[in-house]
């Protein structure tokens, strides 16, 4: 950039899995000379490639993309490492006098980077592996009594975000959705989201597309993806262990399953993913959502952002 430029804002583009927020980032990035951060908590992980749907080969050689393949299964990885990160990628976009186009689905990175970091405490090692061991229904047991509010809100079904509520509950002696609900404010060192877009589908659509892709996956090999990546400590790493298609292929190799349930469960699981991370935006922010129709091109979607936006380059 040269003295007197302007420097370029970001662009905010959120959605379900599935909904095409990706294709649709790719436009506005070969549009307006932007480089795409990955809001994805399971992107960041290497060899995580079909079961996250991570950009293929050929379009981040299109467009460059920050944030895939940034960490090792065996590394831990959270909220504030995402900050951090996209915070550098920011810096650097920026200073080539290109567009920034955040795009993903990963609420809570969002959240992090426009609202601030919680104070919630550290992990505490010995804590959290009792935790670990206790029983998911024990576990909800106490969070039911101590803090009702997460208790309604969480996923009861993700054994993850159920221990931390209940170990910041446990060090801290106060409710998580207290704590939850004291983010702090960004102090100036990043932009506020002026431009916060998110994509939605008609049901029906987005579920015909959510079973188009889980079917696609497997054809493409997510079976022996997931073999090999057990053999590089997938199990080890809880987070990853959570995502949606790893988990219920690694009960499939394990033999709790036939392939055909398995996929039939991953697709349902999917569905019921995206359809909270809908609400969950929708809680969260104040976007301009765009009811994408199902013949829509993502072209065509990024004319009606840059539209919306008034960003239209003429």
């Amino acid at each position: 950039m040269t003295a007197g430029e302007s420097i370029p804002a970001p662009i905010f583009l959120a959605g379900s899995t599935a909904s095409g927020k990706s294709a649709v980032a790719l436009e506005l990035a070969a549009r307006l000379g932007g480089e795409i951060i990955s809001v994805d908590s399971m992107q960041v992980y290497r060899g995580l490639d079909l079961g996250t749907a991570k950009p293929t080969a050929a379009e981040r050689a299109r467009v460059p993309h920050h944030l895939i393949d940034v960490a090792e299964l065996s590394e831990p990885f959270d909220a504030a490492r995402f900050v951090e990160l996209a915070g550098r990628a920011v810096v650097e976009i920026q200073a080539r006098g290109r567009v920034p186009i955040f795009c993903g689905g990963t609420g809570l990175y969002f959240k992090a980077w426009l609202e601030g970091l919680g104070t919630a405490p550290p992990t505490d090692a010995a804590l959290r592996a009792g935790l670990e061991a206790t029983p998911l229904e024990v576990l909800l047991k106490e969070l039911e009594a101590k803090d009702p509010a997460t208790f309604q809100a969480i996923d009861r079904q993700n054994p993850r975000r159920v221990v931390r509520a209940v170990e910041v509950i446990r060090l801290t002696g106060r409710p998580f959705s207290e704590q939850r609900a004291e983010w702090e404010k960004a102090k100036g060192k990043r932009q506020k989201a002026k431009m916060f877009f998110g994509i939605e589908r008609a049901p029906e659509d987005l579920r015909q597309r959510i079973n188009a892709r889980v079917d696609a996956m497997f054809r493409a090999g997510l079976v022996d993806e997931t073999r090999r990546l057990l053999e590089h400590g997938l199990a080890q790493n809880r987070t990853a262990m959570q995502a949606i298609g790893y988990r219920q292929v690694v009960e499939h190799l394990r033999g709790e399953r036939p392939l055909p349930e398995t996929i039939a469960l991953v697709k349902q699981k999917t569905w019921q993913f995206a359809r909270r991370q809908g609400t969950w935006f929708r809680n969260q922010f104040q976007l301009h959502w765009l009811e994408v129709k199902s013949d829509e091109s993502a072209s065509q979607t990024c004319e009606r952002i840059l539209a919306a936006a008034q960003l239209a380059t003429g």
